[in-house]
């Protein structure tokens, strides 16, 4: 098991990892080896995860998350298929805890006495600013 938080594990089986060729630099080594992980991880069907850090979850993920529910990490910036792979699981497993982060609900509040008398203060002293470059201009 994969652990998330003390409450949150996830199921390595939810897991499907598939290599694909990295892009960019590396010669001719780059043509033949496969070290660039895809993983997916289906969080509209898991398990594992509690509803409201499913839809989190879901939020977090933006353009990573496919029409089907199902998160596509893709790690490509090391040279062995190991650490691409331990790479992209960490970026999931960062996610899912920023996901279990339940956001602070703002609440409205009515501006102090002092904070309007400071905001009228500073405006009427704007304006006075403004009064004074009325004269006539100085040729």
């Amino acid at each position: 098991m994969i652990e998330i938080t003390s409450r949150i594990q996830l199921d390595p089986r939810e897991i499907q990892e598939s290599f694909i060729r990295a892009s960019g630099p590396g010669g001719q080594n780059v043509n033949k080896v496969s070290s660039a992980v895809e993983l997916r991880f289906d969080a509209k069907n898991s398990p594992s995860l509690p509803e409201g850090v499913r839809e989190r979850l879901m939020k977090l993920a933006g353009r990573r998350l496919t029409l089907t529910g199902e998160i596509v990490i893709t790690a490509q910036s090391h040279r062995s298929q190991e650490m691409n792979r331990a790479d992209a699981l960490e970026k999931l497993v960062d996610l899912i805890r920023q996901a279990t982060i339940v956001p602070k609900v703002r609440r409205k509040t009515k501006p102090t006495r002092a904070s309007k008398e400071k905001r009228m203060d500073s405006k009427s002293k704007r304006g006075n600013v403004k009064k004074l470059r009325q004269g006539k201009p100085d040729y």
